[in-house]
């Protein structure tokens, strides 16, 4: 009778707790790895979230929390562990979540951020086509030009003649956006008659070793470009080049803050705030009607006060100061 009675009274709480989660809505929300830059980005998301009435707070939202670390069977895991709780949306942060969610599902709904297009991320399929559960906010590469075009600007009073001016940078070929990147800085530092230096790295532990082969070869500056392991690697960078009196520039503008001088770049907080409401609509709507996939709306100049006076770099004021 006793046995009975506890089965009885776990059916109960079994029940109840299965019905109290469908009484909100659950968000599966994926970062990829650990990053004070990426950070921003979720927390934008959650803030647009709260801002259209869903909070964890008011409990009025469920949000189920996963970061790889930079693990891909951790992150393939996590992404088929919100499938399996019927998560009515993944959120997902930067590009490799994106990808490893689109891979793993087709009709759930996710919403992207710190992720490039489509088109870079090669999700286009046959017909030209972006997954039809693909939504959130992308970027293209474009504002690499910009963002590249400041080093000899800002730089002017270093050298006059930049045929013999070196910019190192590193990359993952693993990364489409990264190789992308690489291919588009090659054209640029042509135009501007600028020796490009490029390391390949494949993990954050190949970080310092392939900054100081840079450092070694005489580059002038070293450029951020857009590349998860140089998200994840950025203090390493940034010491090793301070170090050596290098200023480090990065289409990044969350990167300023931790210590590159200058970029021109999307808002990492904007960019997650742009998609949280985004996915605060579908929530709303129950559907996706009307919703697509879209493009980062805030990008700005930015420069570090600290590392400007440092290299002795005077910015312009249409640079917004960042602490």
């Amino acid at each position: 009778m006793r046995i009975t009675l506890l089965a009885f009274i776990s059916l109960i709480i079994f029940s109840s707790c299965n019905n109290s989660k469908k009484t909100v809505p659950v968000v599966g929300f994926m970062d990829a790895f650990e990053d004070n830059t990426i950070a921003q980005a979720k927390q934008g998301f959650m803030d647009a979230m709260k801002k259209n009435g869903y909070s964890e707070d008011q409990k009025t939202v469920q949000i189920i929390y996963r970061n790889a670390q930079g693990d891909i069977p951790k992150l393939t895991l996590s992404i088929k562990y919100f499938i399996s709780e019927k998560v009515d949306l993944i959120a997902t942060c930067p590009s490799l979540s994106t990808i490893t969610a689109l891979q793993s599902t087709k009709d759930i709904p996710v919403f992207m951020m710190v992720s490039p297009t489509p088109e870079l991320m090669k999700l286009i399929d046959a017909s030209g086509k972006a997954p039809a559960n693909l939504f959130g906010v992308g970027e293209t590469l474009g504002y690499i030009d910009t963002s590249f075009s400041l080093i000899p600007q800002l730089m002017q009073f270093r050298q006059k003649d930049f045929s013999r001016f070196r910019v190192g940078l590193l990359y993952n070929q693993s990364e489409p956006q990264s190789s992308e990147a690489l291919a588009r800085i090659k054209q640029l530092a042509e135009r501007f008659d600028i020796e490009l230096v490029a390391e390949p790295v494949s993990s954050t532990a190949d970080v310092q070793l392939a900054t100081q082969s840079l450092l070694a070869k005489g580059i002038d500056a070293f450029f951020a470009n857009p590349d998860n392991i140089v998200f994840g690697s950025f203090e390493t960078i940034i010491k090793a080049c301070d170090n050596a009196n290098v200023p480090v520039f990065t289409s990044e503008a969350g990167l300023v803050s931790r210590g590159a001088v200058a970029a021109y770049g999307a808002d990492i907080y904007q960019w997650g705030y742009q998609a949280g409401e985004q996915a605060a609509a579908f929530l709303k709507n129950k559907n996706t009607n009307g919703l697509q996939w879209e493009m980062v709306k805030l990008r700005k100049r930015v420069y570090n006060p600290t590392a400007a006076k440092k290299f002795n770099i005077t910015v312009p004021e249409n640079f917004e100061a960042l602490k």
